[in-house]
């Protein structure tokens, strides 16, 4: 038994698989911002209007 080779040791692990990991972990990290500045977005929105005023939406102007 000298421990090197046994059928127990799991095999190395991928750069790849890391790296994908990594890639998933990140999109997930940036979709999750998107949702809450969206969020932050409606809830001002409500806000505004549970206050009682009429002009909260913001209106865009198009040019010509």
């Amino acid at each position: 038994m000298s421990g090197r080779g046994g059928d127990d040791d799991p095999p190395p692990a991928s750069p790849w698989r890391m790296l994908i990991g990594l890639l998933a972990f990140a999109v997930a990290i940036v979709l999750v911002l998107l949702m809450m500045r969206r969020l932050q977005d409606s809830a001002r929105l409500q806000d505004c209007v549970a206050a009682g005023r009429t002009n909260c939406a913001p209106i865009e102007a198009t040019g010509h």
